[in-house]
């Protein structure tokens, strides 16, 4: 039924999408933009999320199968990849723009969080594109279901900008020495999921 379908692919991706739970990773990796860099941030973050997701639903199962890539090994480079950037947000390194002009220097970082880590492997992790992989599997090639995925892949996406817009909220309420604070502690936080990601990855790959 069109009506189970739905109930499931939206159940399945705000699981494991987790929307309020992507707030702290947002505020830590946009630490010190202005307010139109994050907005804009938030919805770059959210169109290359919901383009990568609505791949993996017209050709992820194909593409993995045709270049035999395993999800272990996506999880553990996704985890080596978001520790780089958790690590640079612990010991407060920034991005060389010195010589740089400061608009174009913060257009390009907008560019970089934007599609890492928000967009992927945060928004379309390892476990978005796998639950969207198989959701278009169990579509079975109906076109009423795959129409469906799409459209709750769009309004995942959209809640995730949405989510993000209000949570620079939080980071305003904190002021500069909350902000610095915050940015330090959540970047102990993606280093530890960094981590997670590997161990997933490896185990997996030893199961």
């Amino acid at each position: 039924m069109p009506l189970e379908f739905l109930i499931s692919a939206l159940v399945t991706l705000l699981v494991v999408v987790d929307p309020i739970g992507l707030v702290p990773s947002y505020l830590a990796v946009t630490h010190g933009l202005p307010k139109r860099a994050r907005r804009s941030v938030a919805l770059r973050a959210a169109v290359i999320a919901a383009a990568i997701l609505v791949g993996s639903a017209l050709i992820g199962d194909w593409l993995l199968r045709t270049l035999s890539i395993g999800l272990p090994a996506f999880r553990i480079a996704g985890g080596l990849l978001l520790f780089s950037i958790a690590s640079e947000m612990v010991f407060g390194v920034r991005i060389e723009r010195q010589s740089r002009q400061a608009e174009e220097a913060i257009e390009e970082h907008v560019r970089n969080v934007a599609t890492f880590p928000l967009a992927i492997p945060l928004m379309a992790g390892p476990g978005a594109i796998t639950a969207t992989v198989l959701l278009a599997g169990r579509g079975e090639g109906d076109p009423m279901r795959l129409a469906i995925l799409l459209a709750v892949i769009a309004f995942v996406a959209a809640l995730c900008a949405a989510v993000f817009l209000l949570g620079t909220h939080i980071g305003r309420l904190l002021g500069v020495t909350g902000n610095i604070v915050l940015s330090r502690l959540l970047g102990v936080l993606l280093a530890a999921l960094a981590v997670q990601y590997v161990v997933d990855g490896v185990r997996a790959t030893l199961a």
